[in-house]
């Protein structure tokens, strides 16, 4: 599966880094980003943590967090 996250839709609610922190992390100023690559907008996400990304994409108020099925 594959991550991408928009910061620029964030208003650093918090729920996506509640939900999976192993995978986003935020900015000093409250925008999230990729723990394992702060500089990056996309990312591929390993199995184990697909459905912690799946339902923090769904619960992001601002849908800063999209991600696409590998096919």
């Amino acid at each position: 599966m594959k991550c991408e996250i928009i910061p620029e839709r964030c208003i650093a609610c918090g729920l996506c880094q509640t939900i999976a922190p192993e995978i986003f992390d935020y900015t000093d100023e409250g925008l999230v980003l990729f723990v394992g690559e702060p500089g990056a907008t996309h990312e591929f996400v390993p199995e184990a943590q697909q459905a912690v990304v799946i339902e923090s994409a769904k619960r992001c108020p601002s849908h800063a967090i999209l991600y696409q099925d590998s096919l």
